[in-house]
């Protein structure tokens, strides 16, 4: 077992209708300037909050620049706009794209590093302002990750983890989800389902990150169903939302693997979301897995919903029908070929997912070029 090391938000609250709080929250730092990198359809739902920190004379700075996931460009341009202001904390308000370039904002400011010193893992030597991160989506858990993606200019993901971009202070409030579409709770709540399961599975996996990992299949699996296809039921919204920062925790010690690694290049290639990429993949990769780590996926299926059968491997097999049956439920693609991926691109696919080794080393059957080709023709 590898050594376990976890770093925490310093103040985490959860909780229908915690937004208002924020206010005090952001008060108690005494700032004179706060930035928020939020988006268009979420202004609405600050303006109390935004009034109430400019009523305690304090300088703010709004941003809702960014749409998808970022690029190395989009976060230099939003600098130019952030520096001259240096606020004394930062926050994001959305989804899993703004909190990275809030993470990494605060993490530039007042840094004698440019960002391309600390792309990678552990290159970051501190952060100087203050960071709160508040998720408007049940996905990414990238509100209590150490890690950031952007694009650069080959359109690849670049992964930027440190403990330097835990936020200090997270609020998780799922009302905040209620007005997210269908198709987003779905991609995102699948994507937060695949956080666990490949942290459970994973060749470096941690008893500690288990309880987290089981807990948050457990919740995703029962309720992303009714969040999907009634956005207003605030059950299932709270629940899935607390699966997701569950599988956040899991990001940090233990990561993910091969779902993950092969969804990249959808990204990528095709401009497919995140979490649609690996939803659509997850089955194919769970099926590929399962001979090395039969135990495992046979507890999965058993907090996916599973009922026991006669051995570990059949109920192994019977999770990967319950995954099929969500994406099926939650009107996710089932395959490569609905989402107009054509075929002849999985060999630079394959190709493209090699690079991914930071996340390929997790998986706990060894992922090949050629079996990275089989993966994606499985799943075309």
């Amino acid at each position: 077992m590898s050594h376990l090391k976890i770093f925490f938000p310093g103040k985490l609250v959860f909780g229908n209708g915690t937004l208002p709080q924020l206010a005090d929250g952001v008060i108690e730092l005494k700032p004179s300037r706060v930035f928020i990198a939020t988006i268009e359809p979420l202004k609405n739902s600050l303006a109390k909050f935004i009034s109430k920190l400019t009523d305690n004379k304090i300088e703010i700075l709004t941003d809702t620049s960014i749409v998808a996931e970022p690029s190395f460009a989009d976060f230099e341009k939003l600098m130019q706009t952030v520096t001259p202001f240096n606020p004394d904390v930062v926050i994001g308000i959305g989804g899993g794209s703004v909190l990275d370039i809030a993470k990494l904002v605060a993490a530039q400011l007042e840094n004698e590093q440019q960002l391309k010193d600390y792309v990678g893992i552990g290159l970051l030597k501190g952060r100087k302002k203050k960071l709160i991160c508040v998720p408007a989506t049940s996905g990414t858990g990238s509100e209590v990750s150490p890690n950031a993606i952007l694009v650069d200019d080959e359109n690849q993901k670049k992964g930027i983890i440190s403990p330097y971009l835990v936020p200090d202070i997270v609020y998780i409030d799922p009302l905040l989800t209620v007005s997210v579409p269908a198709s987003i709770t779905a991609a995102t709540g699948l994507d937060a389902l695949t956080h666990c399961l490949e942290a459970y599975t994973n060749k470096f996996s941690q008893p500690f990150i288990d309880m987290y990992a089981y807990e948050g299949m457990r919740l995703i699996a029962a309720h992303i169903e009714t969040a999907v296809k009634d956005g207003s039921n605030i059950e299932a919204r709270e629940k899935v939302a607390m699966g997701s920062l569950l599988g956040g925790f899991c990001l940090g010690p233990v990561n993910t693997a091969g779902v993950h690694a092969l969804s990249y290049p959808l990204g990528s290639m095709f401009h497919l979301a995140h979490g649609l990429s690996n939803a659509l993949l997850l089955p194919y990769v769970m099926e590929y897995n399962i001979p090395a780590a039969t135990k495992k996926y046979a507890e999965v299926a058993i907090a996916l919903g599973c009922d026991r059968k006669e051995t570990d491997e059949a109920t192994a097999y019977a999770g990967v029908e319950k995954i099929r049956e969500l994406i099926k439920a939650c009107g996710i693609p089932a395959t490569l070929k609905e989402v107009n991926v054509p075929e002849s691109a999985i060999p630079q696919m394959a190709v493209d997912a090699m690079k991914i080794q930071r996340l390929l080393k997790n998986n706990p059957r060894e992922i090949t070029e050629q079996d990275a080709i089989e993966i994606y023709k499985a799943a075309y």
